[in-house]
């Protein structure tokens, strides 16, 4: 049997993500180098940068967004650092890192005030049991667990505290309603293949008046502060960052929101992430060795997909074989050029991790499926 055709595009990395289709160097050739991210025509960029996520994912019209450092986990981290404090905490975690926003919460800013509710890699926390009158803190998907919320339902509007969520391998793919979450973090690096080191940070009016009323009891680092003279810095989310940023990331994040537009927007993008999920999904209904690590359909990732194997040969063998098996598998793919960097995350269970977000092509996902399926029947039990 000849070896299926591989794939055109062997990246399929949860982050950084794959660039999209069609992306080149050449179009960053008109980027802001050399000049002052504070100047005139460098604040634009960045002004035009939040101005064009905000529209592509139709936020409402009194939250704001900014630039801040750090990539994802830099946003999160810096609205947490400046919100908490004030009331009790409910902590959700089913994935590596929501175990690290329970850190943050627990052990670093030492609020005793906190109920952390946690599940096992494949399982979602009871959502019934989260009490709205604390904050909330939580991941929309989890990206090294492929579980992710299935909606906004159980969110209560009529809640007291804040819901602070990251949402960074769900926001551009899957409906978030924005008006069930008070503050969301995400980067670049992830749904649209964008460049690491920035994250963004949205807000909500009741998350605005929370930092402006609210004085927390730790120092909070140059990095980290989001106020001015006692208030909300709102330069922050006009383009003035705490520090400076990469004009040509800047530039590059800019290039992909004109290509998103130019295939039709927000709409697209999840048009395109549910497709290439299916494709995942139908394979694993046809193959009985492989299965979803997420458990309920409602709650599986359709961007970070985690799989396992379920075989009874593979569940047979200890630990070590297993993990030698695995390796071999994936270095088989990886010398073909069929896939780079789908083992499942260092902390998650052993399996695969397959990025099936909007700049992954269908055809791709395809060939990767017919090659995994090849690789597994030669390197398998004999």
């Amino acid at each position: 049997m000849n070896y299926p055709k591989i794939p055109n595009n062997p990246n399929f990395s949860s982050g950084p993500c794959s660039k999209f289709n069609g992306w080149s160097i050449n179009d960053l050739r008109n980027s802001f180098l050399g000049r002052s991210h504070r100047s005139k025509e460098g604040k634009l960029r960045l002004q035009n940068a939040i101005n064009e996520t905000g529209e592509l994912l139709k936020l409402p019209k009194d939250y704001i967004l900014g630039i801040v450092p750090g990539s994802d986990t830099g946003a999160l981290e810096i609205a947490l650092w400046n919100i908490l404090g004030q009331r009790g905490v409910d902590v959700l975690a089913w994935d590596s890192f929501g175990s690290d926003w329970v850190n943050d919460i627990v052990h670093q800013l030492s609020l005793s005030n906190t109920r952390v509710l946690k599940a096992e890699y494949g399982l979602i926390p009871n959502l019934k049991s989260v009490n709205f009158s604390n904050d909330v803190v939580f991941t929309w998907n989890g990206t090294t667990s492929g579980v992710c919320i299935p909606d906004a339902d159980w969110i209560d509007k009529n809640r007291e505290g804040l819901t602070i969520c990251d949402a960074t391998s769900a926001v551009f793919a899957m409906d978030i309603n924005w008006k069930k979450i008070d503050v969301a973090s995400f980067s670049w690096q992830k749904a649209l293949g964008g460049e690491a080191a920035h994250g963004m940070l949205v807000l909500s009016p009741r998350a605005i008046k929370r930092i402006n009323e609210h004085t927390p009891k730790w120092p909070v680092p140059k990095l980290f502060n989001l106020k001015k003279k006692g208030k909300l810095d709102l330069g922050i989310f006009e383009g003035l960052t705490i520090n400076t940023p990469s004009m040509l990331v800047v530039e590059d994040w800019i290039n992909i929101i004109k290509w998103v537009n130019s295939k039709g927007g927000l709409n697209f993008l999840k048009k395109k992430t549910k497709e290439n999920f299916n494709i995942v999904s139908k394979f694993c209904e046809k193959n009985n060795w492989i299965d979803f690590l997420a458990e309920d359909k409602l709650t599986r990732s359709s961007t970070s997909v985690c799989l396992k194997i379920i075989d009874p040969w593979f569940s047979s063998l200890n630990e070590f074989e297993q993990n030698e098996f695995v390796s071999k598998l994936i270095k088989d793919l990886e010398d073909r050029r069929v896939a780079f960097d789908i083992k499942s995350y260092r902390t998650a269970p052993l399996g695969l991790r397959i990025w099936c977000g909007p700049t992954i092509e269908q055809n791709d996902l395809i060939c990767l499926m017919e090659c995994l399926k090849y690789s597994w029947e030669s390197l398998g039990k004999k």
